[in-house]
Parts: structure tokens; sequence; C-alpha cells
């Protein structure tokens, strides 16, 4: 009897899910073929981005290319940069514009060239280490004839411990106090950037020579 009982409730199981299945049949499809449809469709998107990627590789490294022969057109390559910034993804928007400021900072555009940094800077999808660097070059430009308090706020921060940047951003800092007459303050800096095996090379033997400019330091 027990048998019986199981085979009955087997059937209604199987009888009710099929009327389910029946009713429900077309949400089941949409579902299946929303799924695969979703998969089909990030494959193509994929694809799309990395051959986009590829081809903005593909322009940047032509420009670089191309400015590295000699008689380029500079000016064409400008242009080409910057098509480059207005299109490219973030990445290479950011390079493109880096490069476009080198390349007016060459020709004697220097207000073109730290806008461009300056916009780099203030770039909050940017990478932060870029950001940083254009924003050292572009104070870089303005040491001596920009505002020093303006100045000062952009540098400090730069030349906090950790920064990549630091001794660099220290190296602007004892500059600007030099321009201010602040020139114990620069000696300390130049003094400590001389010393330190941290900074390159190129920036001790600068030290070095800003400190032998300066003369021995007058005894207090």
């Amino acid at each position: 009897m027990v048998d019986i009982f199981d085979e009955i409730e087997e059937d209604l199981r199987a009888e009710r899910a099929e009327k389910l299945l029946k009713k429900y049949a077309w949400l089941l499809i949409v579902v299946i073929v929303a799924i695969v449809g979703a998969a089909a469709g990030w494959q193509l998107w994929s694809r799309h981005k990395n051959q986009q990627d590829a081809a903005v590789a593909g322009r940047y490294v032509a420009v670089q290319t191309a400015l590295e022969q000699p008689g380029t057109d500079k000016a064409a390559q400008l242009a080409a940069l910057d098509r480059l910034a207005a299109d490219a993804p973030e990445g290479y928007r950011t390079l493109a514009r880096m490069r476009a400021a080198g390349l007016k900072a060459d020709a004697g555009d220097v207000p073109g060239a730290v806008a461009l940094w300056n916009a780099v800077a203030a770039d909050s999808n940017a990478d932060p280490l870029l950001r940083d660097l254009s924003s050292l070059l572009a104070t870089e430009r303005e040491l001596d004839h920009g505002d020093p308090g303006q100045l000062e706020a952009r540098l400090k921060p730069l030349a906090a411990p950790g920064n990549p940047w630091s001794a660099l951003a220290q190296e602007q800092l004892a500059v600007l106090d030099l321009r201010q007459g602040k020139v114990d303050d620069a000696r300390k800096t130049l003094q400590t950037l001389a010393a330190g095996l941290e900074s390159p090379t190129g920036l001790r033997a600068r030290a070095n020579a800003l400190l032998v400019g300066l003369g021995p330091q007058e005894a207090k």
C-alpha cells in the first residue's frame, strides 16, 4: 500500500511540474536568451575595446616615432596629439596632453604648455603619479615669475616624504626660497639634497653647484 501511495504522490508531483513548466516556459526562454545575449554582448564589447586600445596605442606610437625623426613637422604631430587628447581613452589622453605640453614648451609656448600640464594635474581621472609630475612641470616653468605663495602651496605636498617626486619638489622649493631671498632656508634644503643618497645623481650635482654658488655660510 505504501508503494502505491508513493507512486501516486510522484505522479502528482510530475503533473504539477509539467503544468508549471507549460505555464512559465516563456519566462524560462526569456531568461536563457537574456543570459546568452549578455554573454555574447560582453564578448563583442571586449573585442571592440581591445581593438580600440590597439588602434589608439598605434596612433600614439606613430606620433612618438615621427617626433624622433629629424625634420619632422612638429605642428602636424602636435595636431595629432591634440586629436588623441580629445578622443583617446584616459591613459593615452593623459600621455598625449603631457607630450603636447612638452612640445609647446620646447617651441617657446610656455603658457600653452603650463595650461596643458595644469589640466592633467587637475584631472581626477588621470593617474596620480602623472598628475603630480604635471604639477611639478608646471611649477618649474613658473618659478621665476609665478606667485610665491601659490607655488609653495603646490610644491609642499609634492615634497612630502614618500612622494616619488619629493626630491625634485624640494629642489624647486629651494630655488623659490632663493628667489625670495631666503638664503638660509634654501641652503638647508640644498644641503639635505646634496647629502641624500636617495636623491638622483643629477639632482645632487645641481644641489652642490648651487651651494658652491652661494659661497660659504656666514658664521652667526
